[in-house]
């Protein structure tokens, strides 16, 4: 069967399932190529500007200054920016909230659009990429009648970025086009990023603030949309939902020195990557094969026994990500944290053993 067509099916991977869960535990001890939260975060002057905010806790939450300040970083006005307890929840809000009959997922992605959808009542329809095609997407495959489209760019797992224009190609009146973009400011310069844009009917991005600077226990993101939509989504928040910490993380992280500062670390990170990416070539001759090009502060690789290389793994001290729980997807795929040189070449080192098997 042709991969490209939509499936309409119950699912069959573990959608819940994330990179976390590979280093709890019993794994609390491994070096963590799993989790693709970059490493050594959030750094002091963030901690000690979200420690500053414990002074406010008896106030209730006031988001008014952190919104102002997002719509400011990405040149909107406030009523186009909506602040969330993470990415995750803007998925669950735009599942309850919008009123679509034919949902539909582009995987392999991130797996909780889809368990949101699920989890709201709707039944929601895949077209999964192949990775004969690198995982690109082709807008020619999503049917006419899809009224929400949801796609990540730059993707988890695949680390595939997709070009702006061939995104923007899956607009329609009358469609919700989601794309999530939780990694784009791991990626130099934001190439085909879509926030800020508002040219393009139905467009939806939610963005992550817990990937770059190490928040993801304290949960903050944000939705930019139409403010019809961002009127219908807040609807469906509860009262008070992103704590006072968060929000002064949330200014914080869109200042111009954290702007900054993220730009290096993407530089870092593609280099970081890079690195990774050529150790890996090297055990092509052991049949792995890596997505090439990859544009996200991780990588996806195939290789035969993946599941059996992925324990052997946790033996020699590693985690590293399954990729068998994600639609498109099967035992054969391991997702890989990029890290920096010196936890590259260790895990590199135990891979090499790993594969002796």
């Amino acid at each position: 069967m042709d991969t490209h067509i939509p499936m309409r099916t119950e699912p069959e991977h573990d959608l819940r399932h994330h990179g976390d869960a590979e280093v709890r535990d019993d794994g609390s001890s491994l070096v963590d190529l799993a989790v693709n939260v970059r490493a050594d975060t959030p750094p002091d002057w963030l901690r000690e500007h979200i420690a500053g905010s414990l002074a406010a806790l008896a106030a209730y939450p006031d988001g008014r200054d952190a919104r102002a300040a997002v719509a400011a970083r990405h040149g909107l006005p406030v009523e186009r920016v909506l602040l969330t307890a993470g990415a995750a929840e803007a998925f669950v809000l735009l599942a309850r909230a919008l009123k679509v009959r034919r949902p539909l997922v582009v995987h392999p992605q991130f797996t909780e659009p889809e368990a949101a959808l699920r989890d709201a009542g709707h039944t929601v329809d895949r077209v999964l990429l192949r990775a004969e095609d690198g995982f690109r997407l082709d807008p020619a495959a999503v049917p006419e009648d899809a009224d929400l489209v949801v796609i990540g760019n730059p993707t988890n797992p695949t680390s595939v970025l997709h070009r702006a224009d061939a995104i923007t190609r899956l607009a329609r009146p009358g469609r919700t086009l989601v794309v999530d973009e939780a990694f784009m400011d791991a990626v130099p310069g934001e190439r085909e990023a879509l926030a800020g844009r508002t040219d393009v009917p139905g467009l939806v991005v939610l963005r992550s603030l817990t990937k770059t600077w190490g928040l993801a226990g304290l949960r903050i993101g944000y939705v930019l949309a139409a403010p019809e939509t961002v009127a219908e989504l807040e609807r469906a928040q509860p009262l008070w939902p992103v704590s006072t910490p968060a929000l002064a993380a949330a200014e914080a992280c869109v200042a111009p020195r954290a702007l900054a500062e993220a730009a290096h670390a993407a530089h870092r990170i593609a280099a970081d990557r890079d690195r990774l990416v050529a150790g890996l070539r090297g055990f092509a001759s052991a049949g792995l094969q890596v997505v090439e090009p990859a544009e996200g502060p991780f990588v996806l690789v195939r290789l035969p026994r993946a599941a059996a290389v992925r324990r052997r793994l946790r033996d020699l001290g590693y985690a590293v990500r399954r990729g068998d729980t994600f639609p498109g997807l099967d035992e054969e795929w391991l997702r890989l944290a990029a890290r920096d040189r010196a936890t590259t070449d260790g895990f590199l080192r135990a891979l090499g053993q790993a594969l002796t098997v």
